[in-house]
């Protein structure tokens, strides 16, 4: 994928690794439900979705789809990493083999669509 351009987040999603495709659809879909009026697209080579500004994202790592979210609180990281997902200030670490922890990430998409709209 290295020279290749994604202009949608479908062709970013296809042209990744097939092991991590499954994730990354699982986002996309989580994401499109919770809000519909977000706007998918590619900025910074990677999947962003907008609604109000910047919503939320994913991008490719070797291992793991990474998810970012301004809204990620600590509260919410200390839950996702006593069930196994990596977490940093801003992102949230899903490895291939791992289901996209759903209830979670909602909320804070939720969240993150109450801090736009201010």
């Amino acid at each position: 994928m290295k020279d290749f351009k994604p202009t949608t987040v479908n062709e970013f999603i296809n042209a990744s690794l097939e092991e991590s495709q499954e994730v990354m659809r699982s986002l996309k879909k989580l994401i499109e439900i919770t809000v519909p009026n977000a706007e998918g697209g590619i900025s910074w080579n990677v999947p962003i979705y907008k609604y109000n500004g910047i919503l939320a994202g994913f991008s490719l790592a070797k291992k793991h789809v990474s998810f970012g979210i301004d809204s990620l609180t600590e509260d919410i990281r200390k839950v996702l990493e006593e069930k196994g997902y990596r977490t940093g200030k801003k992102t949230i670490q899903i490895k291939f083999d791992q289901k996209v922890p759903t209830s979670e990430i909602k909320k804070l998409i939720k969240k993150q669509v109450k801090l736009n709209e201010i």
